[in-house]
């Protein structure tokens, strides 16, 4: 790598932004607990909603989530509503719901494959579709058929 202007300690890019270390499965704790979902279980009973969870934590919601989601999931497809709901008495990683109503199934779909597994800030988002019928109503705390 240092023939391609790569120098130990700093990060990959223009502007150094990138990667200063890549971490490799292999080199992390045997006993750190690995969730792993397929992208054929996440895909189950698609709908036009995806539920977004993880992104942040309990009173982590600012002005900006909404309209960073919004540009984000811009690129999947035509996006209708973007709500945000916090969970009260509930785990760190399932208080704050991010729900993006798209148009049509398939930008869900794409949105979905791309976001399940991305890092948002320090925090691994878990995406997955979110019943159409209780999304409408308003049911935001329901329990997920097909959680990652």
């Amino acid at each position: 790598m240092p023939r391609y202007g790569y120098k130990e300690g700093q990060g990959l890019g223009k502007s150094e932004q990138g990667m200063s270390k890549i971490i490799h499965e292999r080199d992390l704790p045997k006993d750190t607990p690995r969730e792993v979902q397929t992208n054929a279980n996440v895909l189950r009973n698609p709908t036009k909603v995806v539920l977004l969870r993880n992104m942040v934590g309990p009173g982590e919601v600012d002005g900006d989530l909404e309209g960073e989601t919004l540009e984000e999931c811009g690129k999947y497809g035509k996006v209708i509503k973007c709500l945000i709901f916090e969970m009260p008495d509930t785990t760190e990683d399932e208080s704050v719901r991010v729900f993006v109503e798209f148009d049509r199934i398939d930008s869900a779909i794409k949105a979905i494959i791309d976001l399940n597994g991305r890092y948002f800030g320090r925090r691994v988002v878990r995406a997955c579709f979110y019943n159409f019928d209780k999304f409408r109503q308003l049911d935001l705390g329901a329990d997920v058929e097909n959680p990652p």
